[in-house]
């Protein structure tokens, strides 16, 4: 018994360690955010050349990001360094060294991120609205560039951990089904186009067949989370035409946690109300709001007890 927990100790207390030197920036503060969790951060003076180093612990993978731009994927244990090079307001380069692991992980995460300005793959919607890219196109290029990364991640000469491997695919299939389903609406509304004339087939069948991502790796990542509320609205409202029922997405944060909550269940109900938790309570208006919901959640929702100590320290 001694032994055990001599280990568990030692687990415990491994540290996980990021690093950076960063050149070009402008900015008075170099700033470290977790993505999972707003406990997990650091700032520092803006120093050209030193190097701001934060070690933290943590049982899972995280997604760190620098400046608000740069993102770098840890795992328990890894010790990783990235020099940023900035030009004007743009991260021009990464470079990374530490544990052989990690600046393989983030090396591929890089790589999509460049395979994504060769595809000229915009990451924000409306963007590719006023550039008049068509939705049939939109849709084909995000099922391509799934397919590219999955080839990736799934490459044994990469050796890509599980956990690293989900991680990446929940974050296209995030991109990827919000293109499903938001981009032809907006496409049409901005276009002034009717649905049925935009050569994407029948827009309630397009998600037809997508199965939910459960494990924990995926059900970690703050973009899947957004997606997976935007499938609920949309499932929904698939529902409700089908019922010859008119349906309204709700726009208030009390009935986006109804619906949630009426839809999802186990571990990924959990994941949707905490992001929804979080993204509100964050937005710095009329929190009190949250304060029952909040009580409601974590009496009948919560199984992950890290959230619950997330949400209780941003509401104090």
């Amino acid at each position: 018994m001694l032994a055990f927990t001599v280990v568990g100790q030692l687990q415990a207390q491994v540290k996980t360690t990021l690093s950076a030197q960063i050149y070009g920036y402008q900015g008075d503060m170099v700033y470290f955010d977790c993505a999972q969790s707003p406990l997990i951060s650091q700032e520092f003076h803006t120093n050209p050349g030193e190097e701001h180093l934060f070690s933290f612990d943590t049982k899972k993978l995280v997604c760190m990001i620098i400046n608000g731009k740069a993102k770098v994927l840890l795992e328990p244990g890894d010790s990783l360094h990235v020099n940023v090079q900035y030009e004007g307001n743009k991260v021009r380069s990464l470079e990374f060294s530490g544990t052989p692991s990690a600046v393989a992980h983030n090396q591929i995460l890089n790589n999509i991120g460049k395979l994504k300005a060769q595809m000229r793959y915009k990451q924000q919607l409306l963007g590719c609205a006023v550039l008049d890219i068509k939705p049939a196109k939109r849709i084909a290029d995000s099922k391509i560039l799934l397919d590219k990364v999955k080839a990736m991640v799934s490459d044994p000469q990469k050796k890509v951990s599980p956990a690293v491997a989900n991680y990446l695919l929940a974050e296209i299939e995030s991109e990827a089904c919000m293109s499903y389903m938001e981009y032809p609406l907006m496409y049409s509304e901005i276009r002034k186009t009717p649905m049925e004339k935009l050569g994407i087939g029948d827009y309630w069948k397009i998600m037809d067949g997508y199965t939910m991502r459960t494990d924990d790796a995926s059900l970690s990542n703050m973009n899947y989370a957004n997606m997976l509320m935007r499938y609920c609205f949309y499932q929904n409202e698939k529902k409700a035409i089908a019922a010859g029922k008119t349906y309204k997405m709700p726009d208030k944060f009390e009935g986006m946690y109804k619906e949630i909550a009426e839809t999802f269940d186990g571990k990924v109900r959990d994941f949707v109300l905490y992001r929804l938790l979080c993204n509100f309570i964050q937005g710095g208006q009329e929190i009190e709001r949250a304060d029952a919901l909040f009580k409601d959640y974590k009496e009948k929702y919560n199984k992950n007890p890290e959230y619950v100590q997330v949400l209780e320290t941003l509401l104090q």
